[in-house]
């Protein structure tokens, strides 16, 4: 093997050993900067407590802010620069704005500081076990260090920039665990809230309100005005975040939480969004989640009470069918309400029309005895006839339209119990859906045929023959 030996420059070797202190002032400089920033930003959420809004802005948007703020009344510019004069953050009317150019240096030095605030808050706990002191001098003496705060502090300054940073969040579980205390609890739900105000999906700040509220659950008195809340944040986060099922899902596991009164009132009150979104399937899959929690409530009542509730569940449902038809009929072609009826339909022929329920006796007798099962087959088989006109110059919706109708009636042929199974089949003809499905939708005509093939081998046919 060959070795080339490349004589070295001695003026390289001079300027690499005075370009090596130029370099390390440089990282000293970007490390005092990024030190500087970390502690503007800290003490902006320490002096407006009460900001409920975060959103990142390009620089060259704090000129028109600037403008804007000195223009107003109070004439007070609300834009913080950073040491060499440029645009970093913007507060005002308890919103805040941050540069987008020094996220990512912020991030990094909030991150530093919270990792060593979390090694000496553990170092802390950990001698205190070790000497066998109690968990009570413990908090006292960390809170008196300041170490908590610092968790706090620095893990809140991350978790605004990066909301899926999952050792913030744990360093903060840590501290409301020994801490446990009703105003700290619900300090933290107003801060995971300003987490969402700019990062509405991030699944770790979701969670971590349900794990503050199952603390909150044991130790307040008002948990329903908690809940209450709660739901009105999922509502006002679902307007301006479409398809936001985190939210959806945190909203239904609040269900959970709710007496009969409150999910009749949330039901009551959902109403109105749900109807402006009709192509939501997230709301009215909590709509049914509120009917299913009401109608276990009224299952554990008492047997004297059963026939009273019967009749106030009975009505209910019975609104809750006519507003999703209404809604059919006026919103054409959204399979999200389609889908609603199914669920309403399947427990109304489950629980009102056969009697099929863990309810009391007496409950299941009447409610049987009170509901004619012609009424109900009548009304879907004229909600099919509505829905299968297509006209010639139509739109897709109309085609969509009856699609979901004749495909419902097809799913709806199977829950029929066998006790009204010929009535039901004496009015309806399994080729009139033949023909509108193969007209709406030709490109399926073999899938049409297929479950054509297997409704007509169903019991009810093999019994009518």
């Amino acid at each position: 093997m060959r070795w080339y030996n490349k004589p070295i420059d001695s003026h390289s070797l001079i300027d690499c050993a005075s370009s090596t202190p130029t370099i390390f002032r440089r990282k000293m400089n970007e490390e005092e900067k990024a030190g500087e920033l970390l502690n503007q930003f800290e003490q902006i959420l320490e002096s407006d407590p009460a900001i409920d809004e975060i959103g990142f802005v390009h620089p060259s948007l704090f000129v028109n802010l600037n403008e804007e703020a000195s223009s107003s009344s109070d004439g007070i510019s609300n834009v913080v620069c950073s040491a060499d004069g440029s645009a970093v953050f913007w507060n005002r009317d308890h919103k805040l704005g941050i540069s987008t150019d020094v996220l990512i240096p912020l991030y990094k030095e909030a991150k530093r500081a919270l990792m060593a605030a979390n090694r000496q808050y553990k170092g802390v706990c950990s001698t205190a076990d070790i000497t066998g002191v109690e968990s009570s001098v413990c908090d006292s003496l960390s809170l008196g260090n300041g170490v908590e705060s610092e968790v706090m502090k620095h893990s809140r300054a991350v978790l605004l920039v990066s909301s899926d940073f999952g050792t913030a969040w744990n360093s903060r579980k840590m501290v409301l665990l020994k801490k446990q205390e009703l105003s700290i609890l619900l300090d933290e739900l107003l801060f995971s809230a300003l987490v969402l105000s700019y990062a509405p999906k991030s699944e770790h700040a979701w969670s971590h309100r349900r794990w503050v509220i199952k603390l909150i659950a044991g130790k307040c008195s008002t948990l329903q005005e908690i809940v209450t809340k709660e739901s009105e944040l999922v509502e006002k986060i679902a307007e301006r975040s479409k398809m936001n099922y985190r939210a959806w899902y945190h909203r239904c596991w609040l269900v959970t939480y709710m007496t009969t009164e409150l999910s009749l009132h949330e039901l009551k009150r959902s109403k109105n969004w749900a109807g402006l979104h009709v192509a939501d399937h997230s709301c009215f899959h909590y709509r049914r989640q509120l009917m299913l929690r009401i109608l276990e409530d009224r299952c554990c009542k008492q047997e004297n009470e059963s026939s009273s509730c019967s009749v106030k569940i009975n009505q209910l449902w019975k609104e809750e069918i006519d507003w999703n038809e209404m809604l059919i009929k006026r919103y054409i072609g959204r399979e999200a309400l389609w889908l609603h009826r199914r669920f309403l339909s399947l427990f109304w022929i489950k629980h009102f029309l056969t009697g099929q329920t863990s309810l009391p006796g007496d409950w299941k007798h009447k409610t049987s005895m009170n509901n004619d099962f012609g009424i109900f087959v009548d009304n879907e088989l004229h909600l099919l006839q509505s829905c299968s006109i297509i006209p010639d110059d139509s739109f897709d919706d109309y085609q969509a339209q009856a699609t979901y109708s004749a495909t419902y009636m097809l799913w709806l042929i199977k829950q029929i119990p066998d006790s009204g199974g010929v009535e039901f089949f004496e009015k309806l003809r399994t080729e009139h859906l033949n023909a509108l499905l193969n007209k709406a939708c030709p490109e399926r005509s073999s899938t049409w045929d297929s479950i054509m093939a297997y409704v007509e081998t169903s019991d009810h046919y093999v019994k009518e023959s």
